[in-house]
């Protein structure tokens, strides 16, 4: 197999290094690196860790495989617990701009990683590379690159992939921290919160080679996954008040950014549409099987919730480092980041799983379902007299 190596920042092109552009200027990049550098010395040695060998292999001494990635909410079939040596882990995503329908005729241009949106849940444990081939395809209008927030240099990856239509490109990176990660276009300037606001974003999930732990170090296991990707589109309307729909994606991008430029959305859907989870699409579980879910959002804090149910255990902050914390109803995800929540599901029925701002889960679309099948427990909810007339 062809062997991939990293340009040095040296001959990335101009384009490449300057691609932030615009409204966002290098030097305020360049400040809050520098920031994070002295946020990250002042702390470095107060507490001395243990020596990790598998985080020592170089990508020529691995093994490749290939991540079959799949549409959310599925999530790719992968060990829970690592097996043997870190692995260079190959992974395409080809770029779709396409139109989609959000509710009822309502339309709007999306950019999609691998045609879905969110984008696919990428995989793997610490210590693996990633590989990953990012495809612009030359029907597309757009110029596109990714942002990795797992990654670790060049913009996360955004400095060397962007990708002009017709182009693809391939760079490599080490999974060095473990948690749940957002990835997203960022192209430069005014266009970094288009691509996002188009949908154009993803996770990645980074296992602990040895699993998940609670706080005291023991294994967590779970039975089935599922990628929830929120996103908040601003689609403009006429004099009349009705949505308007654009024959072009490049046609829409003016009206797109007075809307949002208001930071009010119209509307914030899981999964690319209202409904996209609820219904024939709904996901599903038994009662006694653990259910993990992978909760992110490129732009807005959100508040995930099961109603009906609760977080066992929840690692807001996305970092498997940190002991999750236990019995949560409601738990915070920052805008830019995603989040795990583990649930054991103890009763049959229809849950909702929604952003618990009910009013962007009810009227604007960000909710979904979990159907659970299985046995009725009395003991834990029992209706103990029908509704009847007041005595």
């Amino acid at each position: 197999m062809k062997k991939h190596t990293s340009n040095s920042p040296a001959v990335i092109d101009e384009q490449r290094r300057q691609f932030l552009g615009g409204s966002v200027g290098m030097g305020l990049v360049g400040a809050g690196l520098a920031a994070g550098l002295i946020s990250g010395q002042a702390q470095a040695g107060t507490n001395a860790k243990k020596v990790d060998r598998m985080a020592n292999y170089t990508a020529d001494q691995l093994e490749r495989v290939t991540l079959e990635l799949v549409k959310p909410p599925m999530v790719p079939k992968h060990d829970q617990v690592a097996k043997g040596k870190p692995k260079i882990v190959e992974v395409k995503l080809v770029v779709e701009e396409k139109q989609v329908e959000l509710e009822n005729g309502t339309k709007a241009w999306v950019c999609a990683f691998n045609g879905s949106v969110p984008g696919p849940l990428i995989v793997c444990h610490q210590h693996d590379y990633i590989e990953l081939t990012l495809v612009n395809p030359k029907t597309n209008a757009l110029a596109h690159n990714i942002d990795l927030h797992a990654a670790t240099g060049a913009l996360g990856g955004g400095a060397m992939t962007l990708v002009s239509p017709g182009q693809e490109v391939t760079f490599r990176f080490k999974a060095t921290k473990t948690g749940t990660f957002v990835y997203h276009c960022a192209p430069g300037g005014v266009m970094i919160p288009w691509h996002v606001a188009m949908g154009m974003h993803g996770s990645i999930m980074v296992l602990p080679r040895d699993g998940l732990k609670d706080g005291e170090g023991n294994p967590i296991r779970y039975d089935k996954a599922y990628y929830v990707g929120e996103s908040d589109f601003y689609v403009p309307k006429d004099t009349k008040g009705q949505y308007k729909s654009y024959d072009t994606v490049t046609g829409s991008m003016n009206d797109v950014l007075e809307v949002m430029k208001t930071l009010t959305p119209s509307h914030i859907v899981f999964n690319g549409a209202v409904g996209a989870l609820t219904g024939k699409n709904a996901m599903t579980a038994k009662v006694g099987e653990s259910v993990l879910f992978i909760h992110s959002q490129a732009n807005r804090d959100t508040r995930p919730h099961i109603i009906g149910g609760h977080g066992d255990y929840v690692w807001a902050s996305g970092s498997f480092t940190d002991a999750p914390q236990q019995n949560l109803e409601t738990w915070m995800v920052a805008g830019g980041s995603a989040c795990a929540a583990l649930y054991t599901f103890r009763q049959p029925g229809l849950y909702a799983y929604v952003n618990h701002n009910l009013i962007e889960a009810i009227m604007k679309g960000a909710a979904g379902h979990v159907k659970v099948d299985g046995e009725w427990d009395d003991n834990l909810m029992v209706q103990v007299r029908k509704p009847s007339n007041i005595a």
